[in-house]
This record gives C-alpha cells, structure tokens and sequence, in this order.
C-alpha cells in the first residue's frame, strides 16, 4: 500500500482530458489531503475516505466536498456545459441535483485511489 503522498503523486501524474474527469482528479487529491491517517489497508479506505458518512450522497449533502452548485458545475463542467447552465443555477439534468452529480463524481474519485493505491496508477 501506498502513503498518501505516494497516492496523490500517482493521482496527479494521471492524464485527464475531460472536466469531468480533472474534476474527479481534484475531487481524489482533496480527499487523500483530508484523510486524517495513512490510507494503509484497503478494507479501511472507503471508511477513512467516507469521513463517517454512509455513502457518497450522504457525504456531498452533508457538506464534506463543495456546497454551492455554481462551485461544483465550475468543477465538473465544461465550458460550454457550464454556460448552459448558467454557472449552476439551473439543473445538470432532469433527473439529477448538482449534490447528485457530485455524489456520483466522489465515488469515481474514491474507485481512482482505489486503483492508485492497488496498481500504482497503472
């Protein structure tokens, strides 16, 4: 297992072409950042990631990550989604919250440490 420094050296190294995905990489560089221990054994990395939350969407809602929609729309959109929703004030979609939509980004963020920390980033 890899030391948090290590995981968020792999994690930065990591190509991301799409906002959604620089998002992700920033969403997982803020969580190793917040981790209060060594993220040493993979049974404890999604508790010590979850910050005692139950799951992702009880953690976005919960004001772990970011809480203004604008901020989160900023984070994951593009630019050209980003104006469409004019910088967050309007939903990403009809069936989704901007929470929502961070909830789903988080766990993508936790499964990449995930795979840092398992493969190496590979």
């Amino acid at each position: 297992m890899k030391t948090n420094t290590e995981l968020a050296a792999l994690i930065t190294a990591m190509p991301a072409r799409s906002a959604w995905k620089r998002g992700i990489k920033a969403y997982a560089l803020e969580m190793i950042e917040g981790a209060e221990g060594e993220l040493s054994s993979f049974t404890d990395l999604k508790k010590e990631l979850l910050n005692g939350a139950a799951n992702w969407r009880e953690y976005s809602y919960g004001g772990c990550a970011l809480i203004y929609d604008g901020d989160i729309a900023e984070r994951l959109c593009a630019p050209s989604e980003y104006r469409r929703t004019r910088q967050g004030e309007r939903a990403p979609n009809s069936r989704e919250t901007w929470l929502e939509v961070q909830a789903r980004a988080l766990g993508q963020a936790a499964t990449l440490i995930a795979t840092a920390a398992k493969e190496g980033g590979k």
